[in-house]
């Protein structure tokens, strides 16, 4: 029962407690602060605006056969299983916006970047949405 009280006294105060059954109090860990990047969504008829623009980077974060099988001209290849924030394509005056067939992996990738602190851009809908917009796809690598 003193056991418990002690516990329950170092939980009250903020300190940390360790798992298992021998659990340590512990003084609060300090944690620095990252900035979580934001996630914005375009729709195919402002991301063919952009492209006319000049002024989008795209990266398709599908599986190469898909991006092979078509694709939005001037797309990179990145797919999502193995999809790096750091590798991303950007540059200044310019946004890099995320697709892939329906926007789910897109979805995904741009909270990936959030996390890591970059913003990020994912085309609702995805290609298919694209396609259905009637706006041209390219095929090959």
């Amino acid at each position: 029962m003193l056991a418990h009280r002690i516990l329950l006294a170092a939980a009250a105060s903020g300190a940390l407690l360790l798992g298992g059954c021998h659990a340590e109090a512990t003084a609060p860990a300090q944690h620095e602060q990252v900035k979580a990047g934001s996630v914005d969504q375009v729709d195919s008829s402002q991301l063919e605006s952009l492209t006319q623009q000049g002024t989008a980077i795209l990266v398709d974060v599908r599986s190469p056969e898909e991006f092979a099988a078509g694709h939005i001209a001037g797309a990179v290849n990145q797919p999502l299983e193995s999809f790096d924030p750091a590798k991303v394509p950007q540059e200044v005056g310019k946004q890099t916006v995320l697709y892939c067939r329906t926007g789910k992996r897109s979805e995904i990738a741009a909270g990936k970047m959030a996390k890591a602190g970059e913003d990020a851009t994912h085309l609702t809908g995805g290609i298919v949405a694209w396609e259905k917009a009637g706006l041209p796809i390219a095929k090959g690598e």
